[in-house]
């Protein structure tokens, strides 16, 4: 059952909330609050947050007792597949490696990938992240040709139905190999990607040493993107490989070329196995360049350092707690969902955080890690209105139970409510048997 019962009213009055400090815009008399909840009350009319605080004037709005539980922004995942999602069922990774993942995942696309497909399983993992709170969504979008023109296409079909429920935005996703050994391919890519508003990314995370070719495939990207008004995303060093430093080469190009765009590394693995030298060094040249690092916890735990008989020796997450201490702007996200690189994740940023917390240890720290649910993502993605709750704005919430954050992490929240322009919607995810 959920946790409340919201009445069909165009306003009301929700007492007894327990909001997040880091993840609302307070008025004076609350922003210099060390309180980790603000005990507060919010007024909900019309579809929008009239009020957020001290209890307003009693009046005769309908109440709705929050029962101190903790009431959250929608949230923000700046970090999925959902063109590749749901297809572990027919394409399942043979043995739960990089190597299965990548070969499977090209296999089911040459053989599976029509528009019809695709938007199936789009429109499928939108209506999981909407029924568990999420209001903003960034995919990446496999993108290496043919599939670039099949996807991308379909992509805005589900950014312009999905536009009242989910914002979307989308990240080109291929090899920086393409960028030299087939220009007319990424030039054509570019020039995609600018028409539908999109992301430029790439993948420098095989494990390899950085050598010449990188160098001259990260020149062709960022000249590109300043051309053409982009930012980039990168997926870097997801790898356990000693010899994976891109990252720290990608830092050197953002301060060479004076790129003036959002520049985002995700996973970046092998940092957290490097020297402490070398560790320390790539960790302030990724400060002075301005990168914002996502860490995708549950798919690099499930992935990294599998060996067939063997237990992993390590957690395959970046070091959050030393790029976060140096400055960095540093993120959380689902990641892949069902499919061979992650053959589990329902795009739940409650389960993300859960896991989050436990798998990079963000319990015993006075860190605002609760961020990491909307608000940094959102500032990461330019959209810095969504992922806070404040006066004036939407009435998109998730009403929780739990009154702390350990209770937030240990359970599921599976009786949590989310509001939309003030109203409840379904939060039962669509059925697996929808895809067959």
């Amino acid at each position: 059952m959920p946790i409340v019962t919201i009445p069909d009213a165009p306003a009301y009055r929700i007492v007894n909330a327990r909001v997040p400090r880091d993840l609302a815009w307070w008025s004076d008399e609350f922003a210099a609050s060390s309180r980790e909840f603000v005990h507060c009350e919010i007024v909900v009319d019309r579809g929008r947050i009239a009020h957020l605080g001290y209890p307003a004037e009693p009046g005769d709005l309908p109440v709705v007792d929050g029962r101190d539980g903790i009431a959250l922004p929608r949230f923000v995942d700046m970090h999925t597949h959902i063109d590749k999602g749901h297809i572990a069922g027919r394409a399942p990774n043979p043995d739960g490696t990089f190597a299965g993942a990548i070969a499977t995942v090209r296999q089911d696309r040459e053989a599976n990938w029509s528009a019809a497909d695709v938007r199936r399983r789009m429109d499928f993992a939108l209506r999981c992240a909407f029924a568990h709170g999420t209001g903003t969504l960034r995919t990446h979008i496999d993108s290496v040709a043919p599939q670039a023109e099949i996807s991308w296409p379909v992509f805005a079909e589900m950014r312009e139905a999905w536009r009242d429920r989910i914002a979307l935005q989308a990240v080109a996703l291929f090899p920086y190999d393409m960028v030299v050994d087939d220009p007319a391919q990424f030039d054509a890519l570019v020039t995609l990607v600018a028409r539908h508003g999109g992301v430029l990314g790439g993948l420098t995370h095989k494990g390899e040493a950085p050598d010449a070719k990188l160098d001259v495939a990260l020149e062709r990207m960022f000249a590109a993107a300043s051309a053409h008004g982009l930012d980039l995303d990168f997926h870097v060093d997801e790898s356990a490989s000693p010899d994976a430093r891109s990252l720290e080469v990608i830092a050197e190009a953002v301060v060479r070329h004076r790129f003036t765009g959002r520049v985002v590394a995700g996973h970046c693995c092998s940092l957290a196995l490097a020297s402490d030298a070398d560790r320390v060094r790539t960790i302030a040249r990724v400060a002075e360049a301005g990168i914002a690092v996502v860490s995708l916890p549950m798919c690099n735990l499930y992935l990294q350092d599998r060996e067939a008989g063997r237990t992993p020796r390590w957690r395959g997450v970046a070091p959050l707690h030393e790029l976060d201490a140096a400055g960095v702007t540093v993120a959380v996200a689902s990641d892949n969902t069902r499919d061979p690189f992650y053959a589990y994740g329902d795009l739940d940023m409650i389960e993300v955080f859960r896991e989050a917390t436990r798998i990079l240890h963000l319990d015993h720290s006075a860190r605002p890690w609760t961020r990491l649910l909307g608000a940094t993502a959102a500032e990461i993605m330019r959209v810095p209105e969504r992922g806070l709750i404040r006066e004036g704005a939407p009435a998109d919430l998730v009403l929780t139970g739990a009154r702390t954050l350990p209770e937030l992490v240990t359970r599921p929240q599976s009786d949590r409510v989310v509001l939309v322009a003030g109203r409840p919607i379904d939060t039962a995810p669509p059925d697996y048997r929808e895809l067959g």
